[in-house]
């Protein structure tokens, strides 16, 4: 995990009866201690087995072998360096051999330019992408085994044991592992950045995995309350763990610039230099005031510095995450529909918000069907208007269309400049922006993919805009968003 803070923005149901006994962790037992039996709601456990049990063993044997290559290339395997190289081709000749599709791609603009490396299982829709990801590379003063041969190795035996399952897959399952973290989340960066708008909207989820096996670790999920975050929060409740948001890694790692971009985001992590509080120590075990990871960025950050039940946990909550969301069975199917209420706006205003006097029946300009319309602006002075509604999109659905009825009439004569400008928004994400230049006889259907927004709740938004002279109408009418 990057050590300077970066500044950075942002479940399924608890699971109820009978219990049964299964092994796992007790959620007050110390970290570092040998697993033993506890009992889990037999519904959580039920969907859990559903998913593969991913061997903490077999993971261990990554870390080995990257605390191998970066003994043999100068003790470090910071990016850009032969440490990092070797690091890379351990991963990629794992993944040819088991048939992933996978590319390198070189960050010309990173602090030490090497290669992010991307790696696509080839089975599910490629407009409907599931993405995990975690960075390579370590720090220079020490092998960087917690920090991050835990999230790199957690994700290529996930990796490995999908492909060997081979299971029907409803999305596409994308993994990544980044380059230059260290300095500066710069090949995640880049990698978002060389993304089009189209290829970052099938990125329908990016979950993020940074020393996911501190030694007095904690169980902290990226966005802990969100609906990305379900899945990951869902395993580890089953486990009784009482999960809370990773406050410590907010804006530090690599989710960080696909959350700018709009793309849904979360992760595990369990902790860097930050102190365990009194609280968690009671709950997960360990020592409370002191670090959760003390060889944080040192020397000490062997395979000696990771513990085996925190890394269980993080491997099979990231294989229940997958499952559950691009494996068949593993996820519910799209319930479909109309989302959008009173999208003729003929049963007064509610669930709209809506600015004085928009949604009206005013004889001035008419509704495309029915009485009522939302009418923004056209006053010919400096104006904000607005309308929204909170809508929640299902998961699951092929396609997630927003689709509305616009006439823009306008006094403007200008042919070159929008001086009156309407923006549709979902959340913060800007959709389509129209303005005077768009005017035309008459209402014109507009279609916009919503798709980049299925699982989650949001809030649609229309905001007219007005200059000082020269009016500029805005009329919406039969608005719908259409999962399907």
């Amino acid at each position: 995990m990057r050590g300077r803070t970066l500044s950075a923005g942002t479940a399924l149901a608890v699971f109820a009866g009978m219990t049964v006994t299964l092994a796992a962790q007790p959620a007050t037992a110390s970290p570092s201690t040998a697993t033993t039996a506890v009992t889990r709601p037999i519904a959580a456990a039920a969907a859990a087995l559903a998913a593969p049990d991913i061997s903490v063993t077999n993971v261990q044997a990554h870390l080995t072998q990257f605390n191998t290559i970066a003994t043999s290339n100068g003790g470090n395997r910071r990016a850009g360096s032969a440490g990092y190289t070797a690091s890379l081709a351990y991963v990629k000749t794992r993944l040819q051999a088991a048939g992933y599709t996978v590319s390198e791609q070189y960050c010309s603009s990173c602090t030490y330019p090497s290669n992010n490396l991307i790696a696509e299982w080839p089975g599910g829709p490629a407009d409907q992408v599931v993405m995990f990801g975690a960075h390579l590379d370590g720090v220079s003063a020490g092998p960087g085994i917690n920090d991050n041969a835990t999230g790199s190795s957690t994700l290529l035996e996930n990796a490995l044991v999908l492909a060997s399952r081979n299971p029907t897959m409803t999305k596409r399952v994308r993994f990544a592992w980044w380059t230059d973290e260290e300095q500066g989340l710069n090949g995640s960066r880049f990698y978002v950045n060389s993304l089009s708008t189209t290829q970052r909207g099938y990125i329908k989820g990016y979950y993020n995995f940074d020393m996911v096996g501190s030694t007095n670790g904690g169980y902290f999920i990226n966005r802990v309350s969100s609906t990305t975050a379900a899945p990951l929060k869902a395993y580890w409740d089953s486990l009784g763990l009482q999960p809370e948001e990773n406050v410590e890694g907010q804006g530090r790692s690599d989710d960080y610039y696909f959350q700018q971009a709009g793309i849904p985001t979360s992760g595990y992590a369990a902790g860097a230099s930050a102190r365990k509080t009194s609280s968690q120590a009671a709950k997960w075990g360990g020592t409370a005031n002191a670090a959760y990871d003390p060889c944080y960025h040192r020397s000490c950050d062997t395979t000696a510095n990771v513990s085996a039940t925190v890394l269980n946990r993080a491997a099979d909550g990231v294989a229940y995450a997958l499952w559950q969301l691009a494996v068949s069975g593993g996820t519910p199917s799209c319930t479909g529909g109309q989302v959008v209420a009173n999208g003729g706006f003929e049963s007064g205003s509610t669930p709209w918000t809506a600015s004085s006097g928009v949604i009206t029946n005013a004889s001035g300009q008419p509704a495309r069907t029915g009485s009522y319309k939302a009418w923004l602006n056209g006053y010919g002075s400096t104006r904000t208007e607005s309308l929204s509604q909170s809508v929640s999109l299902p998961a699951g659905c092929a396609t997630y269309t927003l689709s509305f009825w616009l006439h823009i009439d306008t006094a403007e004569t200008t042919s070159s400049t929008a001086y009156d400008r309407l923006t549709v928004q979902a959340g913060s994400t800007t959709l389509a922006t129209y303005s005077n230049l768009n005017a035309a006889t008459g209402y014109v259907q507009r279609t916009l993919n919503v798709a980049a927004f299925a699982g989650q709740a949001v809030t649609l938004r229309f905001t007219g805009t007005e200059d000082s002279s020269l009016q500029t109408t805005f009329v919406i009418d039969d608005v719908t968003l259409q999962a399907s």
